[in-house]
C-alpha cells in the first residue's frame, strides 16, 4: 500500500512509519519544512496547504499530528493551539482528499482516551459517551474533523491509551525517576490508565489499515490497571523501589489543569473493537509490557 502518514516524526508516527516500511510498504511523510527525500510532502497544516501530489495515488492517510498535549502548561492560548493543530490538520487533509479524483480508501485519524474523560472505575468501551474537560472537547471536534472526508473514505479514529516506550512519550519523564529508585504513584494512584506498548500501536494501526472497520477503535491493551498496579510493574521490571509517592496537590500546585486531566483521570478502555476483529497483541499483559520497557525483547 502507498501510505502518507501526517505526524511523522512524534513517538507513534516514527515508530509506525519504520514499521510499516520494514513490512513492505510505501510510506510517505509530512513535513513543514522543504522536502529532504523524494518520500517527503510540504504541508503548512495551519494555513491549509498541502503539496496535492502527496496523496495522489495514497491507499490511506494517518493523521498524527497536533502539538503536544503535556509539552508547556496549559494557558488559555495554549489550549486554543491545542484545539486549532488538531482540527487544521485534520481539515486540511479532508480537503485534500476532496480535491482528488480517486481518493485514499482509508484515513485513521488519531484520537485519545482524553475523550471519556474521568470516568472512574466504569468499564469504556466505544460506545461510551464524552467525557467533559478539555481533553475531551478537543477529541470530539478532532473525531467530527475526520469524519468530514469524502464519502467513500473509510474513517478510524484510534482512541489511543498511555503508550508505553523506553524513552519519550507519556513516561518520558517518569521512566528516569523509575529507573534512578526515585519514583512512584501518582495520586492516590487508583485511576485507571488505558495503556499500550509502542510495539501494539504500531501494530494496531497497520492491524486498521487493512481491517474492514470504521469509526472509534480503543487502542489499548486488554489487560487494565490501575496507576499504582502500573508503577510497580514498571519498577518491578526495572529492579528499583517505587516508594515515593507524588499526592494529587503537589501536582495540582506544579502543573495546574494537566494534572487532573493528564495523569489523575481515570479511563479503564477495553479494545472491545480490537478483540472482536482478532487483533493479536504482542504484550498483551502489563507485565509483559513492563519487560518489554525495562530492555528484554526487540525495540519493535
Amino acid at each position: 500500500m502507498r501510505i502518507i502518514v501526517a505526524g511523522a516524526s512524534g513517538l507513534i508516527g516514527t515508530a509506525l512509519s519504520n514499521a510499516l516500511r520494514h513490512s513492505g510498504h510505501d510510506v510517505g511523510t509530512l513535513v513543514r519544512r522543504p522536502p529532504a527525500s523524494p518520500s517527503e510532502f510540504q504541508w503548512d497544516p495551519a494555513g491549509g496547504s498541502i503539496d496535492d501530489a502527496a496523496l495522489r495515488g495514497a491507499d490511506a492517510v494517518i493523521n498524527l499530528s497536533g502539538a503536544g498535549i503535556g509539552d508547556r502548561p496549559w494557558t488559555r492560548s495554549r489550549i486554543n493551539e491545542l484545539h486549532s493543530s488538531r482540527l487544521g490538520a485534520t481539515r486540511t487533509l479532508t480537503t485534500a482528499m476532496a480535491r482528488q479524483e480517486a481518493p485514499p480508501a482509508a484515513f485513521l485519524s488519531q484520537s485519545a482516551s482524553g475523550y471519556y474523560g474521568d470516568a472512574g472505575p466504569v468499564v469504556l468501551r466505544e460506545n461510551a459517551p464524552a467525557g467533559s474537560g478539555v481533553l475531551a472537547r478537543i477529541c470530539v471536534d478532532w473525531e467530527a474533523a475526520a469524519h468530514e472526508a469524502p464519502a467513500g473514505v473509510r474513517v478510524v479514529t484510534p482512541r489511543t491509551g498511555v503508550v508505553l516506550s523506553r524513552s519519550g512519550g507519556a513516561l518520558g519523564r517518569l521512566l528516569p525517576l523509575l529507573r534512578l529508585g526515585v519514583g512512584g504513584p501518582l495520586g492516590n494512584g487508583r485511576q485507571y490508565w488505558p495503556w499500550i506498548s509502542l510495539p501494539d500501536v504500531a501494530g494496531a494501526f497497520g492491524f486498521l489499515l487493512s481491517a474492514p472497520l470504521s469509526g472509534p477503535v480503543n487502542v489499548c491493551a486488554p489487560e487494565s490497571a490501575d496507576v499504582n498496579s502500573l508503577i510497580a510493574q514498571l519498577a518491578g521490571a526495572l529492579h528499583r523501589p517505587a516508594l515515593l509517592r507524588v499526592p494529587a496537590p503537589v501536582l495540582r500546585l506544579v502543573m495546574g489543569k494537566l494534572a487532573d486531566e493528564l495523569l489523575l483521570s481515570s479511563q479503564r478502555m477495553e479494545p472491545a473493537v480490537l478483540n472482536d476483529a482478532g487483533f493479536q497483541w504482542q504484550h498483551a499483559s502489563l507485565h509483559e509490557a513492563a519487560a518489554w520497557v525495562a530492555g528484554r525483547g526487540p525495540e519493535l
